[in-house]
């Protein structure tokens, strides 16, 4: 049976792809991209190569086929997302796609900060379209924070708005091994999984982390939401950008990414990344 993979040059994708083909042929592998010139490297591997432009219903047509399974990683575009994967959706149920794989976020419909809409209007759309599916509902990347793990250590401060919430993240790579699993794997079908870290951590302790390993000092810095906002916007942030993620810093204070922690481990046959690997790997870079 092929597998598809949308979104397959994006930072989670590849790395879903690259975890496939240690597990099947890669003629049993497509990847449906924006840009089919970015994955002239999937291509050379035997990938095969298929245009789909979540804005661009008209691509999205050629883009799956009968009995395929079929992995829809969510938007970067926040704002746009519904859409975006409703046009995903009708489209792999006109072609009859076997299953439909979805990441989105952990919680589902019980999750309450803004970011979760989207997530839940797909889901809907997945449920009304009739397709066999699989939700994937990932929680908080650790990546979210490392990736200004230098920029932190350089200013000796981590800024946020969650307090003491504590957030069960989980490396992207973690992430990536739950969708091969069961994008690879039987017994998935019509199942929603919560998907988080093995171990829970606050914006206190990622500070103190920092410190451990730069060998400088860092500290976390608690403001006010309305602060947070400001700081984000001042650093340059679109505006609504920011206060999406001042609100998702409102819901770690509520403890909605602290949760399920062990069904990510338990899928994947292995414990998550810890933090502090994490860490090291992005102030190595």
């Amino acid at each position: 049976m092929m597998i598809v993979v949308t979104g397959a040059t994006g930072q989670l994708g590849r790395l879903v792809v690259e975890g496939l083909l240690e597990r099947v042929p890669a003629q049993e592998l497509a990847v449906a991209v924006r840009s089919p010139e970015k994955a002239a490297a999937w291509a050379a591997h035997g990938v095969e190569v298929r245009e789909a432009d979540y804005s661009r219903p008209e691509t999205l047509a050629g883009a799956f086929r009968a009995g395929e399974t079929v992995l829809l990683v969510s938007g970067s575009e926040v704002g746009s997302r519904i859409a975006q994967h409703t046009a995903v959706v009708d489209a792999a149920a006109a072609a009859g796609v076997a299953r439909l794989v979805y990441t989105g976020v952990l919680g589902g419909d019980e999750a309450t900060f803004d970011l979760a809409a989207e997530h839940k209007a797909t889901e809907a759309a997945i449920l009304a379209s009739g397709l066999p599916y699989t939700f994937l509902r990932n929680g908080w990347y650790t990546e979210n924070y490392t990736a200004g793990a230098a920029r932190a250590v350089e200013r000796g401060t981590v800024l946020g708005s969650s307090g003491e919430g504590r957030i069960a993240t989980a490396a992207r790579a973690d992430y990536a091994a739950a969708a091969v699993a069961v994008l690879t794997g039987a017994g998935h079908e019509n199942r929603a999984y919560e998907l988080s870290g093995d171990t829970a951590w606050n914006l206190g302790e990622y500070a103190a982390e920092l410190a451990a390993q730069s060998g400088r000092p860092v500290a976390y810095q608690h403001v006010a939401p309305a602060q947070h906002l400001d700081a984000l916007v001042g650093a340059g942030l679109p505006a609504g950008f920011a206060a999406v993620l001042v609100d998702v810093d409102a819901a770690i204070l509520r403890g909605e990414l602290d949760r399920d922690r062990g069904v990510l481990s338990t899928l994947i046959g292995r414990p998550t990344t810890p933090l502090a690997d994490s860490v090291k790997a992005a102030l190595g870079a």
